[in-house]
């Protein structure tokens, strides 16, 4: 696991936790010296993880749209900045860079990228794993919608048997650097 792309919020969020369970999200990709791939803002979430891998030595790919440089400044420090036109090719350009993807808690850009890397995943378009950092629960809501997506069958169980849940990110590092495809 060479890369991994982590989706997020632009803003912190209410939670000061939310902000700490991203720094050390940053700390343990460098610890297991896999480079972060993400959205290239300076900005809430996105600012905390990049600044920390940044801090602690590792790598950081940002992917930015040309559209959102006025509501969201790049962090002009990552190692490479990579401008594209739109949303979809971000999407697009982040997936191709990474060997898998985490989401933090973030707003309707993150459940967006989120939302398609599961699908790519489920119409087997990649093979790569899916996190979620379920900091002080955010994700719980989600989760249950899953479920119950699953309980009236629109997902079936084993269609999800690639999404890694978990509040504690040394643990779903882990998950997912042992993550074995089909």
């Amino acid at each position: 696991m060479e890369s991994i792309c982590v989706y997020c919020g632009s803003s912190s969020g209410i939670r000061k936790e939310y902000s700490e369970g991203a720094r050390l999200l940053g700390k343990e990709l460098v610890r297991n010296k896999i480079q972060l791939v993400y959205g290239g803002s300076s900005t809430g979430l996105m600012g905390q993880i990049s600044n920390e891998v940044l801090k602690s030595g590792g790598k950081v790919t940002g992917v930015i749209p040309k559209l959102l440089l006025l509501n969201e400044p790049p962090n002009q420090n990552l190692t490479k900045l990579i401008y594209v036109k739109n949303m979809s090719e971000r999407k697009e350009k982040m997936s191709d860079l990474s060997d898998g993807f985490i989401a933090l808690p973030g707003g309707l850009g993150t459940y967006e990228e989120l939302f398609d890397t599961i699908s790519w995943a489920r119409l087997k378009i990649h093979k790569k794993p899916i996190g979620l950092l379920n900091i002080e629960h955010f994700f719980d809501p989600l989760l249950n919608m899953l479920e119950n997506s699953c309980k009236e069958g629109f997902i079936s169980k084993a269609s999800l048997k690639f999404l890694f849940i978990s509040s504690d990110p040394h643990k779903l590092i882990n998950n997912i650097i042992n993550y074995t495809p089909d």
